[in-house]
């Protein structure tokens, strides 16, 4: 789809910074994708530096837009075909080219993986929160060193300051700073859960709030699916690790919560303990 000249400036009104977002987000909405002529009107518009002056919070809303889309993919991939993506998430343009490996997966494109499983959000309805994190929670593995590649050894620690950056610069809710955070610090750990293990799963749902916040506890696990069924061939897959976290929160349904914390984390440990082993034994059955 074109747009020439007098359209751009008509959505930006009189910022044409926050006109190459605008249609950026537009595009996201449609079917098919820019044109050459397109891309290179915002292309000229990112090298006239009409980015360089765009406020952040009131990018904001652009971004929000376009992640909400049912495409945001189509977001990412026209501001990075523009130039615009690495002036206003440097963050997020430096992910392209990065090697990442997956459980039984070849090698991905961090950048392809991140576009892919923001689609797969849009295919969930997932809300901003969710959408927001998988846009940023691998930001901490742009500058790995290549030594270690594929692997990406203190992300997490690379991630947390550059999240609450973009969160800041951007004026970010509250709660897509909280998600995202707790997706860098958690989401491949929930790749790796395993039905072995009852008392560190016990001492899992606590730090990730299945009990004291289950709302956030439910988009971190849209967050991890979205994750794993973005790499190739799992699209449309249930994702297993949380429907094993579903079992072990439903054993702890019973348990007190005036209990000291001590004693909850070994009640609520064996009880995970015996709904894994009845879980396994009717499998095993069948």
């Amino acid at each position: 789809m074109a747009f020439g000249p007098d359209s751009l400036f008509d959505f930006g009104q009189t910022d044409p910074g926050l006109a190459v977002l605008r249609m950026a987000a537009l595009l996201a909405e449609m079917d098919g994708g820019p044109d050459e002529e397109t891309l290179d009107l915002l292309f000229e518009q990112v090298e006239a530096g009409h980015l360089v002056d765009a406020q952040p919070p009131l990018i904001w809303p652009e971004l929000v837009r376009g992640l909400m889309s049912p495409a945001p993919s189509k977001l990412i991939k026209t501001l990075r075909d523009c130039g615009a993506l690495v002036e206003i998430l440097p963050e997020v343009a430096a992910l392209f080219g990065v090697p990442q490996i997956s459980d039984g997966q070849d090698e991905v494109d961090l950048g392809v993986h991140l576009m892919r499983s923001l689609d797969m959000a849009a295919k969930r309805g997932a809300p901003l929160p969710v959408r927001f994190a998988l846009l940023a929670m691998n930001v901490g593995k742009s500058d790995s060193p290549r030594e270690h590649l594929p692997v990406h050894y203190r992300h997490v620690e690379r991630g947390r300051p550059r999240i609450e950056e973009i969160c800041a610069r951007f004026r970010a809710p509250a709660e897509c700073r909280t998600l995202a955070l707790l997706a860098l610090a958690e989401c491949e750990r929930v790749h790796r859960v395993s039905k072995m293990r009852a008392g560190p799963v016990a001492m899992m749902l606590e730090r990730l709030g299945a009990f004291d916040a289950p709302e956030r506890f439910r988009e971190l696990m849209m967050v991890c699916a979205c994750d794993f069924c973005a790499h190739a061939g799992r699209e449309g897959q249930t994702y297993p690790k949380a429907a094993l976290l579903e079992i072990a929160l439903n054993a702890c349904a019973e348990i007190a919560e005036n209990d000291s914390l001590e004693a909850r984390q070994s009640a609520r440990a064996e009880a995970i303990a015996r709904a894994f082993r009845s879980e396994r034994w009717s499998s095993e059955v069948g």
